[in-house]
């Protein structure tokens, strides 16, 4: 489990510079803008490589149980992951009334898919994966209140909907197949 641990905190923290825009700021200006990505990009890969080592070396070595989640729980997940693709879809497509509703529908996904995560599944390392980037996702969305203000986004249109839910709806139905091959856990049954 320690490997899962070191991998959360380099890529929650490295994921964190952005929630203080003095640092964030010094650090591009100092480094250069494509050089923060670069190093940006390396850190957050390095920490995805190492979650998911850490965790497949947990569920190898034999899962710790903290309680059994009721089948209801294991529904609502399901039902979280659809919103949640459609959030995450929302954050990358132009314009939509989705994305200016939820103003940061990427962290609203992230939340989404962490807590629904966090209702389905009841061993230790589970909670340590989805309870650390759920606290993460909430702390992170807590500092837009200090942060510089973005420049508002041009109006709403409905074709970026379509896109968030169209796709959102593809990306999630495939999910439920790549999940057993991906991740090694059937969510139909």
């Amino acid at each position: 489990m320690t490997i899962l641990i070191i991998g959360l905190i380099v890529l929650l923290l490295g994921h964190s510079v952005q929630m203080v825009p003095s640092l964030h700021a010094n650090l591009q200006r100092t480094i250069g803008r494509n050089v923060y990505r670069g190093i940006y990009s390396v850190v957050a890969v390095v920490g995805v490589a190492l979650v998911i080592e850490g965790f497949g070396r947990y569920r190898a070595d034999g899962m710790i149980p903290l309680w059994e989640p009721p089948t209801g729980m294991k529904h609502l997940n399901l039902l979280l992951m659809l919103f949640a693709f459609i959030a995450l879809v929302a954050s990358q497509v132009p314009r939509g009334f989705i994305k200016a509703r939820l103003k940061h529908p990427m962290l609203v996904g992230i939340k989404a898919w962490a807590f629904g995560h966090l209702l389905a599944n009841g061993d230790l390392g589970s909670i340590i994966l989805f309870g650390s980037i759920l606290a993460w996702a909430v702390v992170n969305r807590i500092s837009f209140k200090w942060r510089p203000a973005q420049a508002e986004p041009p109006a709403p249109r409905v074709l970026g909907d379509v896109l968030a839910v169209g796709i959102g709806v593809i990306a999630y139905v495939a999910m439920l197949y790549l999940h057993p091959v991906l991740i090694g856990v059937s969510v139909l049954g």
